[in-house]
């Protein structure tokens, strides 16, 4: 399994958080049970956040191609002319 990346966590944990405040002044809960509850299902919703966003794509690796010698390369019917004409 791969490793979450940075954003991944940032964002479950922002949302476990910001979700658990919200239910809980929403709710106005005053037992333990409401809360356990409310801590479970933002939990829930962090998770469900953090593995939803997208993953970055993977980087291609520049495959090392052989490169031509010098003496292998054409030489132009320009350069070659200047060359005998001297």
């Amino acid at each position: 399994m791969a490793r979450p990346t940075a954003a991944q966590i940032a964002y479950g944990s922002i949302t476990v958080i910001f979700s658990t405040l919200a239910m809980l002044l929403l709710s106005q809960t005053s037992s333990a049970v409401g809360a356990a509850v409310i801590a479970v299902s933002a939990l829930a919703l962090g998770l469900l956040v953090a593995m939803t966003v997208p993953q970055p794509k993977p980087r291609v690796v520049a495959v090392n191609r052989p490169v031509a010698h010098p003496a292998e390369e054409p030489v132009p019917a320009a350069a070659s002319s200047t060359k005998t004409a001297a």
